[in-house]
């Protein structure tokens, strides 16, 4: 069953590092079978009081891929890069 993990960047702690970050995540999702659906780009709250920063949207094939990936060394390796950076991240399985 298809997974999505929803993804919201916040106060960013430094520029640089959450740069070097965003050049490689792309291939650690890959190795998972993920990838991104949405990366940034323009929203619009409809409805309620969440207000994102910045959006992605990614997809895994399994909610047990999205797992293995959030935990994976490779994506482990690169979590420093966003030290000081507010994510939040919410894994949302089904149709």
């Amino acid at each position: 069953m298809t997974a999505l993990l929803i993804g919201n960047v916040g106060v960013i702690g430094d520029e640089r590092a959450m740069a070097e970050y965003r050049e490689k995540v792309l291939r650690t999702l890959e190795l998972y079978g993920g990838g991104f659906m949405i990366r940034g780009g323009a929203f619009e709250t409809l409805e309620g009081d969440w207000n994102p920063t910045h959006l992605s949207v990614m997809v895994f094939p399994t909610a047990h891929l999205a797992r293995l990936w959030y935990t994976s060394p490779e994506y482990q390796a690169i979590v420093p890069l966003r030290a000081g950076t507010h994510m939040d991240l919410v894994l949302v399985e089904g149709e």
